[in-house]
């Protein structure tokens, strides 16, 4: 009978799977994995159909991505191999960002801006992110200042604004920290730029404002599809490690 109950839920999926033409390689992985691999395929495939538009795709993707954490990067491999493109490369620099390669990460990225990317906003903006992770955050407000003398709405975007945050930040800047983060906060999706805003804010001395922020990001977490809030619940939990919460 335990073994029944293990392998039902995979058995339904396998036919739900047979049904709508996902045979590869989705039964393999349910006959291996049993009810993990009916969880993960639930996840991936069936609550995404329910849920339907961009949530959906994106809860399928962090199933998938749960599943198979490499996977994107030996795609962009493969596909660098082929056709070595700067847009590839990109690709490639990405996944890996993705993993936490940064050093394979910026690698990547010098290489795009060494060709005929190196006015490309996306590799300007892709290569200061990973080099603010890797803490050298003057080569990436070089990067970013290169971005916005080029004029476009790229240097004025939000995502551009949190990274100058943490350049200005990291550099002790905090008076243009704090204007970058405020701009920031609002308009990046996710929890990612308030979390860091109310970091910043407790590490110079607003307690009150940070608190305030944080109360902002226990709400929008609770209304995050519950597949997607591991992840941000890693920022959630940034900002209350520095507020000295848990």
């Amino acid at each position: 009978m335990i073994v029944i109950l293990h392998y039902l839920p995979a058995l339904l999926c396998g036919i739900h799977a047979v049904r709508t033409g996902r045979q590869q390689p989705w039964l393999w992985i349910l006959i291996i994995g049993g009810s993990l691999g009916a969880a993960v395929y639930f996840f991936a495939v069936i609550l995404p159909e329910m849920m339907g538009g961009r949530t959906g795709r994106a809860v399928g993707k962090a199933a998938v991505q749960t599943l198979d954490p490499e996977r994107d990067y030996r795609n962009a491999m493969r596909a660098l191999d082929d056709t070595p493109s700067i847009a590839n490369r990109m690709k490639v620099a990405q996944a890996a960002s993705a993993l936490g390669r940064w050093e394979d990460a910026e690698a990547q990225w010098a290489l795009c801006a060494g060709g005929h990317g190196g006015d490309d906003p996306a590799v300007l903006l892709g290569h200061a992110h990973v080099l603010l992770e890797l803490n050298r955050s003057e080569e990436a407000l070089k990067n970013l200042e290169h971005l916005r003398g080029l004029g476009g709405p790229e240097g004025k975007a939000p995502v551009a604004a949190l990274a100058f945050a943490r350049a200005y930040e990291a550099l002790g800047r905090n008076q243009e920290a704090d204007e970058a983060y405020r701009f920031a906060a609002d308009r990046v999706p996710g929890l990612e730029a308030g979390s860091r805003y109310v970091a910043f804010m407790a590490k110079t001395g607003r307690r009150e404002d940070a608190e305030i922020g944080f109360t902002e990001i226990e709400r929008r977490l609770s209304k995050i599809a519950p597949p997607l809030r591991p992840e941000a619940r890693i920022w959630r939990d940034m900002a209350a490690k520095a507020l000295g919460r848990t």
